[in-house]
């Protein structure tokens, strides 16, 4: 069968890519950048496409020809582009899917996308059904609960993260909602066989494993699993938990969301044993994954890496605020001194102030705002390498004052390198 994978770059999507080749399927994965899936998947082949402006049918006809199955995988938690993603773009999709006769749709809806949780990710994600339902085509909605692996990606990289902090660990209210966490290969299985119509058409499934864990199981079960021994729980007060949730809207990319936790404390079981009917086995239990697949220093090193990757983000932010303001209110004699030491009109001094100022506030901008972590580095790395080289020629005296204004750059410029390396969370 050939078949178009949706979101093929994320946590779930990879995984449903590399189940489908295993069982013979011809693969065609869509996501926003290609380059990386290519080199991974070389019997795939991928399409590189914003969904967020993939919202009408020609842009979805050039892909579906001589397409059997799509699977929609696409899914965002937050951002202005949920609606385009969760409801416009797969109303586009239907209508070419119609037109082009492919046999069905294989959405990954959530759990917790219901009526009675007031977030716009729910009432997207219900819109989403709601379209492919009306579509006309076949279908299976699979709505997962936590979804684990060998590797880890939103609410289990949080899990993680949580479970692995020194001496406590928080724990969110009474720590008591619930969840039946899948494996996500289990969860790649089901889609296969959905995709294979070994699932009768037109359901709507809870995508679950075969036991329900309070978030107080779960963060023992991963603390012990990753060698950091017993946990000692201290309750964190749900107000105190929504204002950082708030917060993490502001940022748009923090640990935490008012999504996430509404999402969270919504509610997250599901009917394991007609589930494991419908599908026709039983998935694994996660005590049992966890036994078979041993945590290594790397699970350990991004368990630990998950609040300071953002700690050290609000750091360098921090910097780059407090160097600009401190640049504008008494930056004045130093940056006289460096123009008249490069042998400049002194007339100069006030525009380089203000002008590397601004430059540090939009560096501050970039690092809050910007989609990469990677290319954030380089623009600190590029200025603070710049600014040493030429205050370290103009004011070679600096290289020597006891308080090392130069050579802090040097351990500044590597932990500028470590965030570019681990900031990005895919």
């Amino acid at each position: 069968m050939q078949i178009l994978v949706l979101g093929a770059g994320g946590f779930i999507g990879r995984h449903i890519v590399a189940e489908l080749l295993a069982a013979g399927h011809v693969v065609v994965g869509v996501a926003r950048s290609a380059k990386a899936l290519v080199a991974a998947f070389s019997q795939a082949t991928f399409v590189a496409l914003d969904l967020a402006k993939a919202v009408s049918p020609e842009d979805w006809s050039i892909h579906l020809s001589d397409m059997d199955v799509v699977v929609n995988a696409a899914g965002l938690l937050r951002g202005p582009d949920m609606q385009a993603v969760h409801v416009d773009m797969p109303k586009a999709l239907h209508e070419a899917a119609v037109a082009a006769a492919v046999r069905r749709i294989v959405l990954i809806s959530a759990i917790s996308a219901r009526d009675d949780v007031a977030t716009d990710y729910s009432v997207s994600k219900l819109a989403g059904e709601a379209a492919l339902r009306t579509s006309g085509l076949d279908y299976t909605i699979l709505r997962p609960s936590l979804v684990y692996g060998d590797g880890s990606y939103g609410g289990t990289s949080l899990l993680r993260g949580m479970a692995c902090l020194p001496w406590i660990v928080p724990l969110p209210g009474r720590g008591d909602f619930a969840f039946t966490p899948i494996h996500v290969n289990d969860l790649a299985r089901t889609v296969r066989i959905a995709c294979e119509g070994e699932v009768p058409p037109r359901q709507t499934l809870e995508l679950v494993g075969p036991e329900t864990i309070s978030l107080k199981g779960l963060l023992a079960r991963y603390r012990a699993w990753l060698g950091f021994g017993s946990a000692r729980f201290v309750s964190v007060p749900m107000p105190l938990l929504r204002l950082l949730g708030h917060v993490g809207d502001l940022v748009g990319d923090g640990p935490i969301s008012t999504n996430s936790l509404t999402q969270m404390v919504a509610g997250n079981a599901g009917d394991s044993e007609a589930f494991a009917k419908a599908v026709g086995f039983t998935p694994r239990r996660l005590d049992a994954a966890l036994r078979d697949r041993p945590a290594q220093v790397q699970d350990r090193w991004h368990a630990r890496l998950f609040f300071l990757a953002p700690t050290l983000q609000a750091a360098l932010i921090l910097m780059w605020l407090g160097s600009a303001w401190l640049g504008l209110r008494y930056g004045a004699p130093q940056t006289e001194a460096l123009v008249r030491s490069l042998g400049l009109p002194m007339a100069w001094a006030a525009p380089m102030r203000i002008g590397s100022s601004v430059l540090e506030i939009l560096v501050a901008a970039e690092l809050l705002f910007g989609r990469s972590a990677a290319r954030a580095a380089l623009v600190q790395l590029t200025i603070v390498c710049g600014y040493t080289v030429v205050i370290g020629v103009a004011l070679p005296q600096l290289w020597l004052d006891p308080l090392g204004p130069l050579l802090k750059n040097l351990p500044v410029m590597l932990a500028i390198a470590v965030y570019g390396v681990i900031g990005n969370k895919r």
